[in-house]
C-alpha cells in the first residue's frame, strides 16, 4: 500500500546539536525505494507504508545500537483508496 509521511526523530540527551543523529536517519532513509524531502523539523517520505514502517524499526535500532540511549518519534502517515498518495500531490499551487 502506497503511503506518505511525516518523520520528526528526536535524540534526548544526545546535546545541543543532534545534526550527526538527523544525517544518519536521512541516510537510512536513502537505502529504500522512497521519495524524501527533508524540512526544518522533519522529513517528507513517500513509498510503500510497509517499508517506512521498517525504517522506523531500523531508525530505532541502529541510532540505539550506535550510542543514543533515548529517541522519540513523530510519525503521521496518510493513505488513501481513491488514488496513490504523493508527495507532489501534497504541494500547495502558486
Amino acid at each position: 500500500m502506497k503511503a506518505t509521511a511525516e518523520l520528526q526523530v528526536v535524540p534526548i540527551g544526545a546535546g545541543v546539536s543532534v545534526r550527526t543523529e538527523i544525517t544518519r536517519v536521512v541516510e537510512m532513509l536513502g537505502n529504500y525505494d522512497f521519495i524524501v524531502e527533508t524540512h526544518a523539523s522533519g522529513t517528507n517520505i513517500e513509498g510503500e507504508l510497509e517499508a517506512i514502517l521498517d525504517a522506523l524499526k531500523t531508525i530505532h535500532e541502529t541510532l540505539h545500537n550506535e550510542g543514543t540511549v533515548r529517541l522519540v518519534s513523530y510519525l503521521k502517515v496518510e493513505t488513501r483508496t481513491d488514488k496513490p498518495p504523493t508527495l507532489a500531490g501534497k504541494r500547495l499551487g502558486k
